[in-house]
């Protein structure tokens, strides 16, 4: 088995700005990318306000999506916050202070290709930490019901996006967008445009939400009759003479960087509101109809899942390795026997904790009716195995074990998360949940197969005298 090599954390080697742009207010404001310690994250810093507050690129700080991504924590807000955080995630880059005069960043040519061209210039660094990624191990969805929009995460050996849109319209029907490897954000996806619809920007300008929009830095896509009094609005907010629809429907002479420009836009998308999950993903997105809404639903979800599993403490045990206890150690202190000891090997053990497994093999016994043909583990049973381990932990806190069984009282919300086969090895944690009184005790208990949680529950044990005959 290859030991799989460490990725370290990376920033920038020295500061780099440049200016542009407001996409929603039409003043000309700036974005300073500056170098960050490890563990920093991507941080936004208000530089217009007194004190110069700091915004964390983080989910919980979302305050809408209505025209991107925007957050707000303690009445600062950041505009507009994606295409920043793609081109960050884009080049790998995981710690960056992210300096603002204003509220949004300047929209440049409506993609990440400015941001990415500018940090490329500033250079960028290892650092001398370990990379937190978030290693996929079973598929994760989140669906809206009402738009049909889909978000689908599953295991994959780096980081991969595919998008699917279907815009149902005639002019730009649907498109699919991939990339294979995050490696290639640069050439692939960088330079993909924002873009808009003509019924949509005609609202917008309305509204007066668009004040530094251009032809230079969206596409429009004519998805109505161009009238002669929307032709004269569209003159006088683009600063243009002229206006005219090409014969891929497209407003004025804009050149698409890509056939499918608005999907691999999309994708741009998808890797700036992901990376407010504050952590390197390494799995294959699929999104089916993605949107900032769903973007940033999805990255709840996928958040709340990192915190529990993280909660969690995932034990790292090298299988390999010479364990602490043997099978016949362990039959020095539990009174088990085969068929029913389901505890093979102890790798820790300590006044608080074991960490123990188990080889599920098919010559199983309960495999012969459970199920013949679709062979699973009872759940009873990894409770059961669950059990022992915490009874090694706690008969290891009298001198004469042999002269002791462990009775357990009650199990609690126990949980099965996953399904155990034969081949599997089960990992046990048992943890105290409160010392150990009057031979009393109540333990937290876990167990995983290849690092993904299987079954969870909490116990309540007592130590008692064995009867000898």
């Amino acid at each position: 088995m290859v030991k799989e090599k460490s990725i370290f954390q990376r920033t920038i080697s020295k500061p780099v700005s440049l200016k542009g742009v407001g996409l929603h207010t039409g003043a000309e404001v700036s974005v300073k990318f500056l170098p960050a310690k490890t563990y920093t994250g991507f941080v936004f810093k208000r530089v217009d306000i007194i004190g110069s507050p700091m915004v964390e690129a983080d989910i919980k700080w979302i305050s809408d999506t209505q025209r991107g991504t925007n957050l707000e924590k303690n009445g600062v807000k950041i505009q507009t916050s994606e295409h920043v955080l793609s081109a960050l995630v884009g080049l790998q880059i995981d710690n960056c202070i992210i300096e603002l005069n204003a509220s949004e960043p300047p929209i440049m040519d409506g993609s990440s290709h400015f941001f990415v061209k500018a940090l490329l210039k500033a250079g960028i660094k290892e650092q001398n930490a370990i990379v937190e990624e978030y290693i996929v191990k079973d598929i994760i969805n989140y669906k809206d019901k009402n738009t049909g929009s889909e978000i689908t995460l599953i295991p994959a050996d780096e980081y991969q996006i595919t998008t699917m849109v279907d815009f149902e319209t005639k002019i730009l029907g649907t498109q699919n967008a991939n990339l294979n490897s995050i490696s290639k954000y640069v050439d692939e996806i960088s330079s993909s445009r924002t873009f808009s619809f003509l019924h949509e920007l005609e609202n917008l300008l309305e509204n007066g939400l668009i004040k530094g929009g251009d032809l230079n830095n969206a596409i429009v896509y004519v998805d109505k009759p161009l009238s002669e009094t929307t032709m004269k609005r569209l003159k006088k907010a683009f600063k243009k003479d002229k206006i005219s629809v090409t014969p891929d429907g497209i407003l004025d002479n804009l050149t698409l960087h890509h056939p499918n420009e608005a999907a691999r836009h999309k994708l741009l998308d998808v890797i700036g509101d992901l990376a407010l999950v504050r952590h390197r993903i390494r799995g294959k997105i699929i999104a089916h109809k993605p949107g900032h809404r769903i973007n940033s639903e999805f990255a709840k979800k996928l958040s709340r899942i990192i915190k529990d599993e993280k909660r969690l403490d995932i034990p790292k045990i090298d299988l390999k390795l010479k364990p602490f206890m043997g099978v016949n150690e362990i039959m020095n202190i539990l009174p088990h026997r085969p068929p029913m000891l389901l505890v093979d090997k102890i790798y820790e053990l300590s006044k608080t904790h074991v960490l123990a497994s188990k080889n599920v093999t098919m010559n199983e016994p309960f495999f012969v009716g459970h199920f013949p043909g679709n062979p699973v583990m009872p759940g009873v049973l990894q409770v059961e195995a669950m059990a022992q381990a915490g009874g090694v932990l706690l008969l290891n806190t009298v001198p004469d074990p042999e002269n002791y069984l462990t009775l357990f009282m009650k199990i609690d919300n126990v949980k099965f998360k996953s399904p155990v086969n034969p081949g599997d090895t089960l990992v046990f944690k048992l943890e105290l949940l409160s010392p150990i009184r009057r031979g009393i005790c109540e333990m937290k208990g876990s167990a995983f197969v290849n690092e993904k949680l299987t079954t969870i529950g909490e116990f309540m044990a007592q130590i008692v005298k064995r009867n000898k005959k």
